[in-house]
């Protein structure tokens, strides 16, 4: 899955990446009462602003969370801005002022129950980048927080949490970062633990995800001779095999009885059964024959 740099991305090249990552915080948030709204347009000149991640629970009720959710959302609030920047894209100061500049946009657009507006501590600013912003960095002061990649930037009257993918903990509750960071441990180790997030209602979307990122990274490596196919049966492998070293009864609890019993001998297969099922089921193949 190594793949090169190359020239600098068309538009279309750069919403895949964006897209992918959408898709990923919708999973993650699939089983609790959050809304994920994607590429929302904000004015009429297209102004899309990345990930929206809302609270959908009902009035007077707390929202339960993913457990455990990625590194850098333990404080999210009602509504929460996200923009992310893929490995094509620089964090820089105007990246800053454009979220700013879409906090702004939804706030009036998006109005509550009584069609007021928001009250501005309901909003979270975040910029999901995969680089380190060197840059930034230079000029603006990273707060270091108790995650490590994650930091928080005053900027104007409002603190952005900037969570950087390829700085975060090499942790399972951080695979939805890993898929999208640039270095190829960090998104082995995402694909080897991401499947562990989904429930099964939910397999289609997980297919669709893997898929988009399959194409997006043959697009940007052509010469790699890796099909889907690959990419899918290497990832459940690799999850396969992490899920039998530390859980192997999780494994169990997918199979079939036949495919549990597949290689034990005799004894093994009879040892543990009541005697008394095991005398009824003899009893009953000798009246059979």
């Amino acid at each position: 899955m190594t793949t090169k740099p190359t020239d600098k991305p068309d538009q279309d090249r750069l919403r895949e990446w964006h897209r992918a990552f959408g898709i990923a915080l919708v999973d993650l948030f699939a089983d609790v009462p959050w809304r994920v709204e994607l590429e929302q347009e904000l004015a009429l000149t297209s102004q899309e602003l990345d990930v929206a991640i809302i609270e959908a629970a009902a009035p007077g009720c707390q929202a339960a969370l993913p457990d455990p959710l990625p590194d850098g959302l333990e404080n999210l609030r009602a509504i929460n801005l996200l923009s992310y920047k893929s490995r094509h894209e620089a964090h820089d100061v105007w990246s800053l002022d454009e979220l700013i500049g879409y906090y702004v946009l939804y706030r009036k657009i998006n109005l509550d129950t009584e069609q007021a507006r928001h009250p501005l501590d309901a909003f979270g600013l975040y910029v999901v980048a995969t680089r380190y912003p060197n840059g930034l960095a230079r000029s603006h002061a990273l707060q270091p927080t108790a995650w490590e990649g994650v930091y928080d930037l005053p900027w104007g009257g409002h603190r952005i949490r900037v969570i950087v993918l390829n700085r975060i903990a090499k942790h399972p509750r951080n695979a939805p970062w890993e898929l999208f960071a640039s270095e190829q441990d960090r998104m082995r180790q995402g694909l080897e633990h991401y499947r562990q997030r989904l429930r099964q209602p939910h397999q289609d979307g997980r297919w669709k995800l893997l898929e988009r990122l399959h194409l997006i990274f043959q697009r940007e490596a052509p010469e790699m001779a890796y099909t889907l196919q690959d990419f899918i049966r290497e990832t459940d492998e690799l999850w396969t095999e992490d899920v039998l070293k530390r859980n192997p009864d999780l494994i169990l609890k997918h199979l079939d009885p036949e495919q549990r019993l597949k290689g034990l001998d005799p004894e093994q297969r009879l040892e543990g059964l009541d005697p008394a099922i095991i005398e009824a089921w003899l009893a009953k193949q000798r009246r059979d024959h």
